[in-house]
């Protein structure tokens, strides 16, 4: 992984399926995914859920593939009538659906010994589009499909978890970005300013707010973020020095 600290290297997410959409299912893959990549020196900058349709999935990839460096995608990828993924996403790219022969020899292995074998609703999880490479996957046999910088991964957030594994170390990406928070019982109406002109003062630094309602107070903890670890300390040190002369308590690493 190339450690290029001059550019920003970005990511979008599409995460499919009616189910997220329907409230039966909550996501969890948004998550783990912007956390992974944040250790890759890639930032998740975009993330949209759509149904299972096929000129949603394929407008949602061919509009976030134009703006991002890498696109991630979780879910309809099994092997049921509706994981319409790979079909979408062929389209989106205008090539054919294919049996990738390698998936196919994982799959007809991962099933020898068991009931009912390698069956037709089985293989469609050896297809890709054309042109695709494989992500391993430890932990269903089924891989993940890699199209360039475009990766198809399960919806089942411990089988995604597993095929970032696989990913890991292998895209290319910048400096990763790190961060450390403080908090403390400061509603962030009464701190606006002093965030502002923290985050002013050091170049390449952002800080995000994120406002709580606890013990029938009202808090905030805010997190500092940068991609150089002297930058990082001095902004904390920087802010925490503001928040005190404004005598506000507050604790390093939130609360």
């Amino acid at each position: 992984m190339s450690q290029a600290a001059d550019k920003v290297w970005t990511a979008g997410m599409v995460v499919i399926g009616d189910e997220i959409l329907s409230g039966r299912t909550a996501d969890k893959n948004i998550a783990q995914v912007a956390s992974w990549l944040q250790v890759q020196g890639i930032r998740l900058t975009e993330a949209r859920v759509v149904s299972d349709d096929m000129e949603a999935i394929a407008a949602a990839v061919n509009s976030l593939r134009s703006a991002y460096d890498y696109v991630f995608t979780t879910g309809g990828i099994g092997p049921t009538h509706d994981d319409i993924t790979v079909d979408a996403v062929a389209r989106a790219l205008g090539v054919p659906v294919v049996i990738h022969p390698e998936a196919h020899a994982i799959l007809k292995e991962y099933y020898k010994d068991r009931p009912g074998g390698l069956t037709e609703a089985r293989l469609r999880m050896a297809r890709v589009p054309e042109g695709s490479d494989l992500i391993p996957n430890r932990m269903s046999g089924a891989p993940g499909i890699r199209h360039g910088n475009l990766f198809l991964m399960a919806g089942v957030p411990h089988i995604t978890a597993q095929m970032l594994d696989g990913l890991t170390g292998q895209l290319e990406g910048g400096a990763p970005l790190i961060s450390e928070t403080v908090g403390g019982f400061i509603p962030e109406t009464e701190v606006a300013e002093i965030l502002r002109e923290v985050e002013k003062a050091h170049e390449g630094c952002q800080i995000g707010s994120y406002p709580f309602f606890r013990e029938g107070r009202v808090g905030s903890n805010f997190v500092v973020r940068s991609t150089s670890r002297d930058v990082l300390d001095s902004a904390v040190d920087t802010l925490c020095e503001a928040l005190a002369e404004a005598g506000f308590d507050f604790t390093p690493g939130g609360i």
